[in-house]
C-alpha cells in the first residue's frame, strides 16, 4: 500500500493479515500493519522498515516512489524486529546506505544483525540537514524498549514516533486516521498499548511530555493509522493509559470449572447493572484470551476476579491474569473478589494478597462460598457489594 502523505512524503509500509499472535502471545483478529514511511527530498530518507517475511511487498513499494534512485538514509527509531528485520535486505539493494540511529541502536544493530559500518550515530536534539527538509532526534527510551527514539520533520510538523501512538488491526479501509473505524482503533490501541507497553507509563508520559512543545500536524506510528484529524484525541488517551487513568466501570473476570464460581459472577453482574454502573463486562477466562481483559483494565477504574481453589491455589488461568497484571504494575484500581471452595478455600485469600501488593483499594463483601453455597444467599451480598463498589469509584 502506497499513499503520499505530504508533498514528497509517502507511506510505504505493509498489512499483515495472516499472522495469528503477534509475539506469539497476542491475537490479531483484524492483523496488524507494519508502518514504514519514505521521504524524496535532496537526500532520499526511509523511516523504519518491515518485517522480513513481508519485504518484497515493501521493497516493491520503495520502487514504486523512488524508481532507480538511491536511498540515502534510514532512519531506526525502534530496533524490534517486526520494524528491522529488513534491514540486511535494505543494505543489499542499497549498498551506500546509511544506517541513523543512537548508541543504544547501534549496540542492537551489531547483536542483532552484525551490522558494524556505515552507521551515523545521532544523539538527543540533533539535526540532519536532507535538502528542504531538517530531521530533528528525540531519545524516548523505554518507550517501550531502551533504544527508542523518534523522528520529527521540523518544517511540517510530522511525528514519526516509533511504536508509540500504535494499534493493532491492518489498514485495509486505509492509512489516516479519518479513513479508520475509530472505534475499534481505540479498542485495539488499548489493547496494544496494555499488552506491549503497560509496564512503562512513567516513560511513555515523560515522552509525550517532552515532545509536548513541538507542533505535530501529523503523528506516524509504526502500527495503526497516521493520526492528523484526530492528534488530541490520541494524545489524550496515551496520557490517560500511562497515568493508568480509566473512567468509571467495572471488569468481572474469573474462572469456574463446574458453574458455582460463575454463578456468582453472574449475580455480581446483574447487581452491577441493577445498580447503574455505566459499563460493566464480564470475562470467562477459559473463553476469553488476557488480551482482551487487559484492555478492558486500562479502560475502566474496577477489577473483580472471581476464582474457585486449585489445588490450593488461584485457578491458573486466574492466576496468569494476575502475573500479566502485576507485571504491569497497574495503580489506581478499585477491587474486589470472590471463589468457591470444596473442602478448603485460598483463592479468595491469595487475591486478596494479589491486590494488596498491587496496593489496590479493597471493597467488600468478597463472597466466598463452599460448594454450591445453598446456604448463601448470592444475591443480597452482589447487592451489597455493587452498593459499595459505587461508593468506592464515585468517590
Amino acid at each position: 500500500m502506497i499513499k503520499e502523505i505530504t508533498h514528497n512524503l509517502y507511506y510505504v509500509g505493509v498489512n499483515d493479515n495472516s499472522k495469528v499472535l503477534f509475539e506469539r502471545l497476542w491475537p490479531l483478529p483484524y492483523g496488524v500493519s507494519y508502518n514504514a514511511y519514505l521521504i524524496k527530498d535532496k537526500h532520499n530518507v526511509l523511516i523504519d522498515t518491515v518485517e522480513y517475511p513481508f519485504n518484497k511487498n515493501f521493497f516493491d513499494n520503495i520502487k514504486e516512489v523512488i524508481a532507480d534512485e538511491n536511498i540515502d538514509y534510514v532512519v531506526v527509531n525502534h530496533m524490534e524486529p517486526d520494524h528491522s528485520s529488513s534491514l540486511l535486505q535494505l543494505i543489499e539493494k542499497y549498498p551506500d546506505i546509511k544506517i541513523i540511529g543512537n548508541k543504544k541502536t547501534i549496540d542492537m544493530l551489531n547483536g542483532f544483525y552484525g551490522i558494524t559500518t556505515n552507521i551515523l550515530e545521532v544523539k538527543d536534539g540533533e539535526t540532519l540537514q536532507i535538502g528542504e527538509r531538517t530531521l530533528s532526534f528525540h531519545l524516548t527510551p523505554m518507550v517501550h524498549w531502551p533504544e527508542t527514539m523518534m523522528t520529527y520533520v521540523n518544517e511540517e510538523g510530522i511525528l514519526f514516533s516509533g511504536d508509540a501512538f500504535g494499534a493493532f488491526g491492518s489498514l485495509k479501509n486505509g492509512i489516516m486516521d479519518v479513513d479508520a473505524n475509530i472505534e475499534l482503533v481505540t479498542d485495539e490501541m488499548y489493547r496494544y498499548y496494555s499488552n506491549i507497553v503497560g509496564k512503562y507509563g512513567g516513560p511513555v508520559e515523560k515522552a509525550i511530555e517532552k515532545l509536548s512543545s513541538l507542533p505535530i500536524n501529523y503523528i506516524c506510528s509504526t502500527h495503526g493509522p497516521i493520526w492528523h484529524e484526530k492528534i488530541s484525541y490520541v494524545v489524550e488517551h496515551y496520557l490517560k493509559m500511562a497515568r493508568y487513568q480509566s473512567e468509571e466501570g467495572v471488569v468481572i473476570a474469573y474462572g469456574s470449572m463446574y458453574g458455582h464460581t460463575a454463578d456468582v459472577a453472574k449475580n455480581i453482574y446483574d447487581a452491577l447493572n441493577d445498580a447503574g454502573v455505566k459499563n460493566v463486562v464480564m470475562h470467562d477466562l477459559s473463553d476469553v484470551d488476557a488480551s482482551f481483559v487487559l484492555r478492558d483494565v486500562f479502560k475502566y477504574n474496577t477489577l473483580i476476579l472471581g476464582s474457585p481453589t486449585y489445588n490450593s491455589e488461584i485457578f491458573p488461568k486466574v492466576a496468569d491474569l494476575t502475573v500479566k497484571l502485576e507485571g504491569r504494575m497497574i495503580k489506581n484500581k478499585t477491587f474486589s473478589c470472590f471463589g468457591s471452595y470444596s473442602w478448603a478455600g485460598q483463592a479468595v485469600k491469595r487475591l486478596n494478597a494479589f491486590a494488596e501488593r498491587m496496593e489496590w483499594n479493597i471493597v467488600e463483601p468478597q463472597i466466598e462460598i463452599k460448594q454450591a453455597g445453598l446456604n448463601v444467599n448470592i444475591k443480597a451480598l452482589s447487592q451489597q457489594l455493587a452498593e459499595n463498589i459505587i461508593k468506592a469509584i464515585r468517590n
